[in-house]
């Protein structure tokens, strides 16, 4: 292609190039344009004149557009010592020269085909040489591969320059960030064009060799992935592989990361049971991402389980937790709620940590948020927790979540709970089909933005032949030498009306003599008996207003007391012991049901 002929010009470059010979020829009007002599030498009579007159005296310069501006330069250089040379101006520069020299691959195209005027050497170098004059879905297949056709034509309608980044070459060696400029340039020969248009529309593409840049984002992005695919697993394998299910609950819960550009955070639940019915649900959220936040997360979900085998109330059980987690981490802070069903009372006794309000779903689609109280987020210390409570009767819902499910960037995090509860209120169905609503109806799909736990909990109704192996028996005893006949013979009445076999008849009537003899002996009044079958096991439990728990302890031969709390140990499938919310305490037995 003849540059000299063609002379490429970008947009803009007229009216700059036009600017700047206005403003030299002001210049040279003023006398501005000449340059006095440097200090201690002599100026060239001749250049004085020739800049006076207006005129370059040096011949090469003097050539006009037929010599090479820059050789011109070059050569005046060394005849005017003491005089400062002035740059050349990139009007003079050779277009093909500045092209043929960028270490980018450069092509130019022009006319409706994008037929190819010029290629530079790192293209020719890169793809190859190509033919002038061919189009460039024939002569520049490598664009077409790399998408870039219908790049040309929009460049091409709308006179606007686009960039395409990170595009891939055929064979996969080779990444380019390519930037498509619209140009003009008169025709060859307007005389045999019939066009009446006096300049050809072009493409320049350049296209910058980012492979190494495309490399190392692709390595920094793999090393992401591992990361979170090791955060993911990590906090998996730390929530509870199957929820334990209790007799009197009926429960499901769900755990999603965030999506692929968030980083995995600290979300957990866990259901631990207590024994003699009773239930602890925990749901809570470790603030902060990764890995980190993970393994905290784990330490506590693991604390609160050991926490919860003591049976404390909730408060107490958050009271503890919030020392471990400032020795965990002082950095690290999370919510958390700590709640205990207990059958016997149909209540739901909790403490909540800076977290969330429990959601209850009453049976007629009623939706109650759980109170105050809600103290700080455990790890920041200083802070006594209460307990509350709210009622859980049987066909209702509860709902424990983390913030993930409600919170959304812009909106008020109560616009997400008030959203939560229109959604429970309409939700039916088992626990694991409430979850599952309660996540879409929420918007959480795989993209989501944070991490979401959600745990439903539902207290069944039950009615004809299931409600049959539901029942509960109490005797109140005012203490003497008559309440463990009393307590015998009520335990022996009850357990026949409950069609049990004589084995376990004998076994728990056995049990409950051995508790009222150890609450008589080392209680208090007021005592009470209470007897509680479901369909998997047999509770016997009584209470008194003395709030010393009796251990297990091994009893001499000589020894005539000390031996029931062994009796009931060795004979029940399990027992324990814990104090009552009104002072005093519990011991409880249970027997698991043979299978039928």
């Amino acid at each position: 292609m003849n540059f000299t002929r063609w002379s490429a010009r970008f947009p803009g470059t007229q009216r700059r190039a036009a600017a700047r010979t206005e403003h030299a020829a002001a210049q040279a009007k003023r006398g501005e344009g000449s340059v006095p002599a440097a200090r201690g030498g002599r100026a060239d009579p001749a250049a004085e004149r020739s800049a006076a007159d207006g005129r370059p005296d040096d011949p090469a310069v003097r050539s006009g557009a037929g010599a090479d501006p820059v050789a011109g330069a070059s050569a005046a250089a060394p005849a005017r010592t003491g005089v400062l040379a002035a740059a050349p101006s990139l009007d003079e520069l050779s277009v093909r020269e500045v092209l043929g020299r960028l270490p980018a691959l450069v092509a130019l195209v022009h006319g409706p085909e994008h037929r190819v005027a010029y290629v530079n050497d790192a293209y020719t170098a890169g793809f190859g040489a190509r033919t002038p004059g061919a189009p460039a879905h024939e002569a520049l297949p490598e664009l077409g591969a790399l998408g870039l056709l219908p790049l040309l034509d929009q460049v091409q309608r709308s006179g606007r320059p686009r960039t395409a980044k990170n595009r891939t070459a055929p064979g996969g060696t080779s990444s380019y960030t390519v930037t498509c400029t619209p140009v003009e340039f008169p025709k060859a020969d307007t005389a045999q064009d019939p066009d009446p248009h006096p300049h050809h529309t072009g493409v320049l593409i350049h296209l910058a060799d980012v492979t190494d840049h495309a490399e190392a984002a692709e390595r920094l992005r793999a090393s992401e992935r591992r990361q979170r695919e090791a955060a993911v697993t990590l906090q998996r394998s730390l929530l509870p592989q199957e929820l334990e299910q209790p007799d009197d609950l009926r429960i499901a819960a769900t755990y999603q990361p965030g999506g692929t550009e968030a980083a995995v955070g600290g979300d957990w639940y866990d259901v631990i049971t207590l024994g003699a019915g009773r239930t602890a649900l925990v749901i809570g959220d470790v603030m902060g991402r990764g890995v980190r936040a993970a393994a905290v997360m784990g330490q506590l979900r693991t604390a609160v389980r050991a926490y919860a085998r003591l049976d404390l109330p909730p408060h107490e059980v958050l009271q503890l937790l919030d020392g471990l987690a400032a020795e965990i981490d002082a950095s690290q802070i999370a919510t958390c709620v700590y709640a205990v069903h207990d059958p016997n009372e149909g209540l739901l006794a909790y403490a909540s940590a800076g977290h969330l309000p429990i959601l209850v779903r009453d049976e007629d689609g009623t939706v109650r948020r759980a109170a105050d109280p809600t103290g700080p987020p455990l790890g920041t210390g200083g802070w006594l927790h209460t307990s509350g409570t709210i009622a859980l009767g049987p066909g209702s819902t509860a709902v424990l979540y983390t913030d993930g499910l409600v919170e959304r960037r812009g909106e008020d995090i109560d616009e997400g709970v008030a959203a939560l509860d229109r959604a429970l209120s309409g939700a039916q169905g088992t626990p694991a089909v409430i979850c599952d609503r309660l996540m879409r109806a929420l918007g959480v799909d795989a993209d989501h933005d944070d991490d979401v736990a959600v745990m439903v909990v539902q207290q069944p109704a039950r009615t004809g032949a299931d409600a049959e192996l539901f029942h509960n028996a109490a005797l109140e005893l005012l203490g003497g030498i008559e309440a463990a006949p009393r307590a015998r013979a009520f335990a022996q009445g009850v357990l026949a009306s409950w069609r049990f076999p004589v084995e376990l008849c004998d076994l728990g009537v056995l049990a409950a003599s051995e508790l009222v003899a150890n609450s008589l002996q080392h209680g208090t009044p007021p005592m009470r008996l209470r007897l509680r079958r479901t369909d998997r096991r047999l509770t016997i439990e009584v209470t008194d207003g003395d709030d010393h728990l009796p251990r297990r302890r091994r009893a001499e031969p000589a020894d005539e007391t000390g031996r029931g709390i062994s009796i009931v140990a060795t004979i029940a499938s399990s027992w324990g012991s814990r104090r009552t919310p009104g002072g005093g305490k519990a011991v409880w037995c249970e027997f698991t049901l043979p299978d039928k």
